[in-house]
């Protein structure tokens, strides 16, 4: 996920270890641009000293941008952006009782100032949550953003022109 010697720019965390599933797909993601980045799991409801200490302290860490997925009432991308001035990025994770809309409509109806760019549910929104981190640190960052404008010009790259 990171090297030893790269500062952790992005964290990733996530209610459960179940949502691993959903979430490696951002880490995938980072990893192909070369963007150091940590894991962790962090529950707004069963951890909440652990996710009061991640967010309050990742300025001070050195983080530049949160990705939060979460599930069902959703609540860690909100309480976490609550607690701190970096952009969080919320992945809503599919559920089993209403496929990821109850997700959804937790994360992206956060109250005004409390910012959360919400994303797709499941694994397209985990990789554009990590291609929009990727972009957020490309502002400053050059080498970061030729590598995302050569991950863009592949994907063009790849579309077929025909459909045989």
């Amino acid at each position: 996920m990171t090297g030893a010697v790269e500062a952790v720019e992005v964290g990733i965390i996530m209610g459960s270890r179940s949502d691993w599933e959903t979430m490696r797909h951002a880490s995938e993601t980072l990893e192909a641009l070369g963007v150091a980045h940590e894991c962790k799991v962090v529950s707004a409801h069963r951890t909440p000293q652990r996710l009061y200490d991640y967010a309050t302290g990742a300025v001070g860490r050195g983080l530049k941008v949160i990705i939060a997925g979460a599930g069902g009432a959703a609540h860690l991308p909100g309480m976490t952006a609550s607690m701190t001035r970096l952009p969080v990025l919320g992945v809503p994770v599919e559920s089993k009782a209403l496929k990821g809309m109850d997700s959804l409509l937790s994360i992206v109806q956060m109250p005004g100032g409390i910012p959360v760019g919400t994303l797709a549910i499941g694994k397209p929104g985990a990789i554009n949550a990590a291609l929009f981190a990727a972009s957020i640190l490309a502002t400053t960052d050059a080498a970061l953003a030729e590598r995302l404008d050569a991950w863009r010009a592949k994907q063009t790259n790849d579309v077929a022109d025909t459909p045989e």
